[in-house]
């Protein structure tokens, strides 16, 4: 694994000594390059954890990745660079069920700096959050046109959200996923890794999908569409979407051009209803 080259997909510049702004700025940058996406399931692989596999997928093959991927090689890249990271588990409750998925559903991060607690996570999609949450606080914590917070209730924390409207202390707060401090190991998401592969109840089975950040919006794949998303600014207070339909034939250029993706082998598009689970958690 080459340091620099991986700080260069991510068009990271900056000095290499941690510190919080420097995790803040990483953070960013890799949701800028790295896709959230699942199309290596959709086009007859198979996602696999090991470290230099997903180096090679991520870095020399300018792919992205969902949670496991994305989190795995962001740990890494925090812990060669200092920081005292913690792999924690998290459980995502799916927009389209309702329900949240079962533990070890996400792989998220926890960061200590300078005797304060950051959850780090570039490995989510849409609702994701793009610069460390403040996990010593439950106050709101404005991102741009967004605001989140971290809500405990005893041991679990809940990660919360306003969605595209700061609305502030009173506003509707969305639930995206709940997560404890437990201490987890990569190996024991290996398990859900597979499910996520193969159940009718997870998204990246059901649906092939490809999501990254850009500067003032967000670029998004799924199925037969694409979803180009502008934030909100001083001139137009709301979010704008645009929704192109899609042709099989139109896909891989949409993806080499919009995300810079190329796969070795034929996309299956996929946008299937998710079965809600049998075991509600």
């Amino acid at each position: 694994m080459d340091l620099g080259k991986y700080l260069a997909r991510i068009g990271f510049t900056g000095p290499a000594e941690p510190s919080l702004e420097m995790m803040r700025t990483l953070h960013t940058c890799h949701l800028l390059s790295v896709p959230f996406e699942d199309l290596t399931v959709h086009s007859g692989g198979r996602v696999q954890l090991d470290l230099p596999l997903l180096y090679d997928k991520i870095v020399n093959h300018r792919r992205g990745g969902f949670c496991y991927e994305n989190n795995s090689l962001f740990r890494w890249l925090l812990t060669e660079l200092g920081f005292q990271v913690t792999i924690l588990s998290g459980q995502v409750k799916s927009r389209f069920t309702g329900c949240y998925g079962p533990p070890f559903d996400h792989f998220i991060l926890l960061v200590e700096l300078e005797g304060r607690r950051w959850l780090c996570d570039v490995g989510f999609g849409v609702p994701g959050f793009s610069v460390p949450l403040s996990l010593d606080t439950e106050d709101p914590q404005e991102q741009s046109h967004r605001v989140y917070r971290i809500r405990k209730d005893l041991e679990m924390h809940f990660v919360e959200w306003q969605e595209e409207e700061n609305r502030g202390v009173d506003g509707d707060w969305k639930e995206i996923y709940k997560f404890t401090l437990k201490r987890r190991s990569k190996e024991d998401f290996t398990e859900m890794c597979q499910y996520h592969q193969t159940s009718p109840s997870s998204i990246f089975f059901c649906k092939s999908l490809c999501t990254v950040l850009r500067p003032g919006g967000r670029l998004t794949y799924i199925g037969h569409r694409l979803i180009t998303t502008t934030f909100p600014t001083e001139e137009n207070r709301h979010v704008v979407e645009t929704i192109t339909e899609l042709k099989d034939e139109e896909i891989p250029g949409v993806l080499k051009e919009k995300f810079g993706i190329v796969l070795n082998s034929t996309l299956i598009a996929k946008d299937e209803k998710i079965t809600p689970p049998l075991i509600t958690y």
